[in-house]
């Protein structure tokens, strides 16, 4: 009796530790901090203040451009952009890559499906991104008429989602 005592005992442990394990999952921060691909976009994050946001409650749907994004660019604009005198400049683009809610990539496309080919997303910076099929691909047109492809779906974190961009999108 006393052997069964201490394996349910031990066995109750192990349900406890698996379910803490399962509530310690990674933020949408977190997810793009463990990206080689998104290093860029972290420096930004962080310069811009806005990380702590980013780690809150949520959701939000990121479309996180890559470093290859960042780099097609004119030649000094990141750098320009890192500076602390331009930290509200660069927060406002990086929040126009940022949608309330959590959207995944069926959802997207339910949104797309029902407005006729396109739908249209509002930004927590207050701006619109216009979600499309293009090729095949789900692409955001922003509101300079630049064109992102996302490349990559349902980066899940606790608190929302990640869509994966090829391009840096810009608020008007």
């Amino acid at each position: 009796m006393k052997t069964f005592k201490i394996a349910t005992f031990f066995l109750g442990l192990l349900f406890v530790s698996v379910n803490v394990s399962a509530q310690t999952e990674e933020g949408i921060v977190e997810v793009a901090s463990g990206s080689k691909e998104h290093t860029t976009l972290v420096t930004a994050l962080k310069a811009a203040d806005l990380v702590t946001t980013l780690k809150g409650k949520g959701p939000f749907t990121v479309f996180a451009p890559t470093n290859n994004a960042f780099s097609k660019l004119p030649a000094g604009t990141v750098d320009n952009l890192l500076m602390a005198e331009n930290k509200s400049q660069l927060a406002g683009i990086l929040t126009y890559h940022v949608v309330p809610g959590n959207l995944d990539a069926n959802a997207v496309l339910a949104a797309i499906k029902k407005g006729g080919g396109i739908t249209v997303l509002t930004t927590v910076a207050g701006g619109q991104l216009t979600a499309s099929i293009l090729e095949g691909n789900v692409t955001l047109t922003d509101e300079k008429g630049g064109i992102a492809t996302v490349t990559a779906t349902d980066l899940k974190g606790t608190n929302g989602v990640i869509h994966v961009i090829d391009t840096v999108l810009m608020p008007k």
